[in-house]
């Protein structure tokens, strides 16, 4: 793709006065996109960087300006209109997992529509920023009007009754939300596999590591929904080899991210990230690290 062709994507910065959120958009041969503000988790400041000895590990915070007492991710929603369908990718938080998630409702608002509007629901995974909004406080589902669709492996795993022995305590509150969650739309769900098209004009890509069934999605060849894939706009890029504690399997999710970016800059894709800065940007690649650019 040609400098020229990649700016008349049009990804541009829009202010949503209304709510207070700032969106990013941007506009594809057919449709729109918009990144919804979901507000943002609230983690310790070494939640990234962890698994990395103490020089590296301060290199990057004073690299990229980390605060090492906290770190705040923002969560993006990636909004996909057409002009017939408004296609939801992940639900959010909602208010049961942390007080600084789960403002997707105003920011839909903000956007002009509400939940009854929504017509797909697409999940990248069942992680609880990702699903944990579904349901309202009657526990119906809050997106009345949606389908729903859902990787078939995710969503095996998180409705097999092992997981929760097996995931681990800290991730056993994850497995009974998913699984509650998930149960009271399991008959609505469409399913769908890797290279399927679960809509069309959107490609699933199976990207596991982060959880075992986890998808991201190609939009009209332009654009990849990153979901979890890619997590951070630091250590992601710089060390995409790096294993992270936030994924499931730290080495599988450590080989889809290496496979992803490579994918992302050959084909210069614009990435659609959930906790990058800004919702919307892309990649420029130095030997086997990265750089992610914002907008």
């Amino acid at each position: 793709m040609k400098r020229r062709d990649f700016m008349a994507l049009s990804v541009a910065a829009l202010t949503l006065p209304r709510a207070g959120f700032a969106a990013s958009t941007m506009t594809l041969p057919d449709a729109k996109l918009t990144m919804l503000s979901d507000g943002n988790l609230t983690l310790p400041g070494d939640f990234v960087l962890a698994g990395l000895d103490a020089t590296e590990a301060a290199g990057i915070r004073q690299k990229f300006n980390l605060d090492p007492d906290s770190y705040t991710p923002p969560c993006n929603l990636t909004l996909y209109q057409d002009g017939t369908r408004n296609v939801l990718f992940d639900v959010g938080a909602g208010p049961d997992f942390m007080p600084s998630a789960g403002k997707l409702e105003a920011a839909l608002a903000a956007a002009g529509l509400s939940h009854d509007d929504i017509t797909h629901v697409v999940f990248t995974h069942a992680h609880p920023d990702h699903l944990w909004g579904l349901l309202d406080d009657f526990d119906d589902p809050k997106f009345a009007n949606a389908e729903y669709l859902m990787g078939r492996a995710e969503f095996d795993y998180w409705m097999d009754p092992n997981t929760v022995h097996t995931i681990g305590d800290a991730r056993a509150s994850f497995a009974v939300g998913a699984a509650r969650r998930l149960e009271v739309i399991a008959d609505q769900l469409q399913f769908f596999a890797d290279g399927e098209e679960p809509l069309a004009g959107i490609t699933a890509r199976l990207t596991p590591g982060h959880t075992p069934g986890h998808m991201a999605f190609i939009l009209g060849g332009k654009v990849l929904v990153t979901g979890d894939a890619i997590s951070n706009d630091h250590l992601a890029f710089l060390r995409p080899d790096a294993a992270s504690p936030s994924d499931q399997d730290p080495d599988l999710a450590a080989a889809t991210r290496v496979s992803l970016l490579d994918q992302i800059t050959a084909d210069q894709l614009v990435i659609a990230g959930f906790h990058l800065p800004g919702g919307l940007g892309h990649a420029t690649r130095d030997g086997d690290s990265y750089t992610y650019i914002e907008g």
